[in-house]
């Protein structure tokens, strides 16, 4: 057992001495949190890349459509965020701009980027429905990986549980932490520790069975616009559940519920609706043919 760990699966017997949060190369320190984003967007890059190529739509497109959609998820990740924290941000404006010390919401991002995919579609005189087919693919790549900047962080987490997945987290170190979680904390070694849901882990296993089925049915959709559809629901179905676990929600103001489950449940109404429609009008469409 490692006296005064960071991080403790206690019922895997999983323990991790110490978590850093950065590296230093050549004197600079450079944050892990960056490091697995961009290791997240790279491997989305080439997921959507190679799916173009299969399906032999121009892959230079993609490229010139991944530095544009970088940009719009960061502002728009940002901007939700922002707006949800206006109370905050109103009184200090300037932080607005200080994202170093975190506040990016990926329902902001996911928005950001497909308002860029519809702009390019327009310019470029593409389909926006099989854009968002192949980048879907990258993108939720990108959020397997980039969930796991929030383990090295030691945030993103829900509340108590003793389940088999249980994590604890050193007081100490945990990005933050609620009047709640510290009522219930144990103590290992004279060190106390938050016992919580590890919902980045939940997230990312979700979305690698969502990444799955969708690869598994690229091949047989009915239309063009399916795939990205059913991650639409996938995700938002997952992020549903997930979000109701969480102790760190954006909450809608004045009404005090999670923005982000009530936005999850009318996505995935919205995409069902949309797969219904589009799969009954192109069957009706293939018996006119």
């Amino acid at each position: 057992m490692i006296a005064g760990a960071s991080i403790r699966f206690p019922h895997l017997g999983i323990e991790i001495a110490h978590m850093s949060k950065s590296v230093s190369i050549f004197g600079f320190s450079i944050a892990y949190y960056g490091i697995i984003i961009g290791i997240g967007m790279m491997a989305g890059i080439v997921v959507a890349l190679l799916e173009a190529k299969r399906t032999k739509q121009n892959t230079d497109q993609y490229i010139d459509l991944a530095i544009f959609g970088i940009i719009s998820a960061i502002i728009g990740a940002r901007l939700y965020y922002v707006i949800f924290e206006w109370d905050y941000y109103s009184q200090h404006l300037l932080e607005i701009f200080n994202t170093r010390r975190g506040g990016l919401a990926i329902y902001g991002g996911i928005i950001g980027a497909v308002i860029c995919v519809i702009i390019f579609s327009k310019v470029r005189k593409l389909s926006a429905w099989q854009l968002c087919d192949t980048a879907c693919l990258g993108l939720i790549t990108g959020q397997i990986i980039g969930r796991w900047a929030n383990f090295v962080n030691m945030e993103a987490f829900g509340g108590y549980t003793d389940n088999l997945l249980a994590m604890q987290l050193n007081v100490n170190e945990a990005y933050y932490t609620t009047p709640d979680l510290l009522e219930r904390a144990v103590t290992v070694d004279g060190i106390q520790y938050i016992q919580v849901h590890p919902t980045f882990l939940y997230e990312s296993l979700w979305n690698l069975g969502v990444l799955i089925v969708l690869l598994l049915y690229r091949n047989h959709k009915k239309f063009t616009g399916e795939v990205f559809l059913m991650y639409i629901a996938g995700y938002g179905l997952g992020r549903f559940w997930i979000e109701g676990l969480r102790t760190d929600q954006l909450l809608i103001p004045g009404i005090g519920f999670p923005v982000s489950q009530l936005l999850s449940a009318v996505l995935v109404i919205a995409a069902a609706g949309l797969i219904i429609y589009r799969r009954r009008k192109a069957k009706r469409e293939r018996e006119r043919a």
